[in-house]
């Protein structure tokens, strides 16, 4: 059921090592299996009839999908493609791991893949105090809400601080961001999304928190013809906007960080220039040897549910880049990202979100 287009792309996709040094899951395992190209091949042998796709689709689940191998690929080779289009068919067919089919009921039953109803008692009060209607939304996305209830409070405070008038929806619906990793373009995806998007219309802007669902409301929904005409605006813009403007008072303390960049910033939607502007406002923003487009990434929330062990190895990594240049901060813009570097155990590298930059925390 692949598309004659992936299949060019799997055919194509296994006869160099262009790739290996910006696969992170690669870097963090040392196993040639988590590389695109032994990912292409294990396709290509599923298209040729040699096995089937239930015997490579625990491999398909342990990509990132984080575009690296994309970036770095000259003769434009798109491995992402066709991981998504194998999850895709690997639903339809019937074939997901037990572990991914969890998930993805999870994320059907209760709008997030961790299964999860009740929101922080705090988180709960602060959004209580955006639930008037307002042309401004601020959208937090389920890492947020669910497993780093701080990280979602420090955003609503970045907002009052600077004045913003705001609503914060107390049950928000689901972008589809999850089950677009999980199983791609799925009618279940689309649902979703065309849910989600009839929400956000009620505003005229909307400042979405977590780069994962920036990325499927500027991207996706408009590739799937999702019609979404709320303004979209990401926190990372809009809080460089409000800086720009005089909104948001600054006090550079001088402090050197780096800055780990979300690839569903920098690769997929071209956004670098914003968190360093809001960074240098507050400090001075180095530079790790892998940055903007180059980003490597950090790990996520959602891949700890079924390979913890490498998400400690793959933020491991990042912090070791870190510690390459001789920088002792972290600067995230990522919800999960920043949860993934937070659960390494070590004292050489301090973590921090862009919202603690802002609020001095």
């Amino acid at each position: 059921m692949m598309s004659e287009k992936s299949k060019q792309h799997v055919e194509s996709c296994r006869f160099c090592w262009m790739c290996h040094h910006i696969c992170p899951i690669g870097n963090a395992t040392g196993l040639e299996r988590n590389t695109a190209k032994a990912r292409a091949l294990g396709l290509s042998l599923v298209n040729r009839g040699a096995l089937k796709l239930s015997d490579v689709i625990d491999n398909i689940y342990e990509c990132a999908c984080c575009g690296g191998c994309v970036t770095d690929c000259v003769t434009g080779w798109d491995p992402v493609m066709f991981t998504k289009e194998a999850r895709l068919d690997a639903a339809m067919e019937g074939v997901l791991p037990e572990y991914i089919n969890k998930l993805v009921d999870n994320c059907l039953e209760t709008g997030n893949a961790y299964g999860m109803t009740e929101v922080d008692a705090c988180l709960a009060e602060t959004t209580a105090k955006h639930a008037e209607k307002t042309d401004v939304l601020l959208f937090l996305g389920v890492d947020a809400t669910y497993k780093v209830p701080t990280a979602a409070v420090n955003a609503i405070k970045v907002l009052e601080k600077a004045g913003v008038n705001f609503t914060v929806l107390a049950k928000e619906p689901a972008s589809g961001q999850q089950l677009e990793y999980l199983i791609s373009a799925a009618n279940e995806t689309k649902e979703q999304m065309v849910a989600c998007a009839k929400e956000l219309n009620a505003f005229a802007k909307v400042v979405v928190f977590d780069p994962q669902d920036a990325k499927v409301f500027k991207r996706e929904y408009k590739e799937w013809g999702v019609e979404l005409t709320a303004e979209v605006v990401t926190f990372t813009a809009y809080t460089a906007e409000l800086i720009k403007n005089g909104a948001l008072a600054v006090v550079n303390t001088g402090k050197e960080v780096v800055y780990q960049d979300p690839f569903q910033l920098s690769r997929d939607l071209g956004e670098t220039a914003e968190a360093r502007e809001v960074i240098n406002a507050y400090a001075v923003c180095n530079e790790m040897l892998c940055h903007g487009k180059d980003t490597m990434w950090a790990g996520n929330i959602l891949m700890k549910e079924w390979m913890p062990d490498v998400m400690l190895r793959v933020a491991s990594d990042r912090i070791n880049n870190a510690k390459g240049v001789k920088a002792d901060t972290i600067v995230t813009a990522s919800v999960s990202e920043y949860a993934a570097l937070k659960a390494v155990a070590q004292d050489d590298v301090k973590i921090i979100a862009l919202e603690e930059l802002i609020l001095g925390e």
